[in-house]
């Protein structure tokens, strides 16, 4: 179990990794104006959405199941909401793939302050998580 463990850990940094990136360049994709820029930040944008951060998101979500119902079965509250706290980020993720989609048909409808302010949120649900993973609360 170990194993999965560790493997759940390095596919969760690999996720992250991912989607704070990823808005960071939604950030410099709306402030580019020129053709060149805004075309490769449509290619790094796809590269990383599909190439890092949704293979490092499913390979964390299957360790994570596993864990849960292999290790895990009657975990208490903490898992309960640390589970909450993925849903979130797995809807943060389809929103990250529906606002990479809306630069590739050029649709964007945000500025990069907004975008700013969006690349916070999972710093949010990783602290939370890592709290209640080490604390195991309720």
């Amino acid at each position: 179990m170990l194993l999965v463990k560790s493997l759940h850990i390095v596919f969760m940094v690999t996720w992250f990794a991912g989607l704070f990136y990823l808005p960071r360049l939604f950030v410099y994709h709306a402030m580019a104006r020129d053709e060149i820029s805004l075309e490769r930040f449509k290619l790094m944008e796809r590269k990383l959405f599909w190439g890092i951060a949704t293979p490092g998101g499913l390979l964390t979500l299957a360790t994570g199941l596993w864990l849960w119902f292999a290790w895990f079965p009657g975990a208490g509250g903490w898992l309960h909401a640390k589970a909450a706290l993925v849903a979130l980020l797995v809807g943060y993720h389809v929103w990250c793939g529906k606002l990479m989609l809306d630069f590739r048909r050029d649709r964007n409808r945000h500025g990069h302050v907004w975008y700013r302010w969006f690349n916070e949120f999972p710093v949010l649900v990783l602290v939370g998580a890592v709290f209640l993973v080490v604390y195991k609360p309720f």
